[in-house]
């Protein structure tokens, strides 16, 4: 088993328990490589500074005691942000509707990059993208290698923070 499927394995409890899931987890780099850990909050709120530090505690705790990496490493615990990656079924339903890029393994109708408003996983396990030619193609959910939500305006008034009346903040003028 991989350095990263044992940790994951290992940290996830922890996470789940402290109230975030974990995003991705990847290992990788130079003369010092990485251990990055991609987290949020379960109920979908917004990550923050302390939050992170709060993982990287715990995470380190963990990694102490099980020292599953035999090699010095830095550990960074990270944010999806708002045009975070697209890792499960799950985030292609919570983002269907938005913009999107990925890459796929093999090409499927002769390319391997699309880009357009996603929906979620269908019935046959495929992820339909139109593009803005109004073009739809259905790419296999398993050919998918990579792929992030895109920054648009519409990706930001949806996941923008709320004003406590409702109403959007008051632009301010004063110079």
């Amino acid at each position: 088993m991989r350095e990263v499927e044992i940790i994951e394995r290992m940290i996830t409890p922890s996470l789940e328990s402290m109230g975030f899931r974990l995003v991705r987890l990847s290992f990788g780099g130079g003369n010092r490589p990485t251990l990055q850990i991609m987290a949020e909050p379960a109920d979908g709120s917004a990550m923050t500074v302390d939050h992170c530090a709060d993982i990287s505690r715990t995470v380190s705790a963990l990694l102490d005691v099980e020292d599953p990496i035999k090699l010095p490493y830095m550990l960074e615990v990270t944010s999806p942000g708002i045009d975070r990656p697209l890792i499960t079924r799950e985030d292609f339903a919570r983002f269907a509707g938005f913009d999107a890029k990925f890459e796929t393994e093999r090409p499927i109708d002769g390319r391997k990059r699309f880009k357009g408003v996603i929906a979620a996983v269908d019935a046959e396990d495929r992820v339909p993208v139109t593009d803005e030619k109004g073009a739809t193609a259905a790419v296999p959910f398993s050919e998918i290698r990579k792929a992030k939500l895109i920054l648009t305006d519409a990706l930001l008034k949806a996941f923008a923070p709320q004003h406590p009346s409702g109403d959007e903040p008051e632009e301010n003028t004063a110079a």
